[in-house]
């Protein structure tokens, strides 16, 4: 909490979810809407993308569609495209990053946990009945901040990190793909060429 900004933190929370309930990326109907896309804009040409404008909810598409109509070069719909992606891909994993901090934090806190359990135990040497007992608990905490680092913060920072990987890679998709039609590319070489994406 205190590396990051609140909002960067809050994400970064609800990003935990991600683990258990990721993002929705369905690759095959990507690549299936810009083989349509392609098909009419050789058939009708690029204004004819306009109208599917509406058909679209996620706004990176809407954006890239947009351009591709406005009829944007093809590098210059990369180049704007592609900053966008950066941004994205920047944001997700300044969030995600809350859960790696954690792991590196959590097996120090241990550490601290264990010390003040043995400075505890220090203050009871002259009972020794209550030094075994007092060691185990010290090393209880240990346990725990090793535990909780390599067994939830750094696996849950890795597996954002695949989700966000994911996501960004199907954005990079979209684009190679809104070039092509912007190229003039056949619509079977587009596909194909996406395909290698998610291969």
């Amino acid at each position: 909490m205190l590396q990051s900004p609140l909002p960067v933190f809050m994400a970064g929370l609800k990003m935990g979810a991600w683990v258990f309930f990721p993002p929705v990326v369905d690759p095959r109907k990507l690549i299936s809407d810009l083989g349509r896309w392609s098909q009419i804009a050789r058939r009708e040409g690029l204004l004819a993308l306009e109208a599917q404008l509406v058909t679209v909810s996620d706004p990176f598409v809407v954006k890239g569609l947009q351009l591709l109509v406005d009829g944007a070069e093809p590098e210059r719909l990369r180049e704007v495209l592609e900053v966008e992606i950066s941004a994205y891909e920047a944001k997700l994993k300044l969030a995600s990053k809350i859960w790696e901090s954690a792991g590196g934090y959590s097996p120090t806190i241990g550490i601290l946990g264990a010390v003040m359990g043995l400075i505890h135990v220090m203050e009871n040497l002259t009972d020794p009945a209550k030094l075994g007992s007092g060691i185990a608990v010290a090393f209880v905490a240990t346990i725990y901040g090793v535990g909780a680092a390599n067994l939830v913060f750094l696996p849950v920072a890795k597996k954002l990190l695949a989700s966000i990987g994911r996501l960004v890679t199907i954005r990079e998709m979209l684009v190679d793909g809104l070039v092509g039609i912007a190229n003039g590319d056949n619509p079977r070489i587009v596909e194909s060429r996406l395909g290698g994406y998610f291969a």
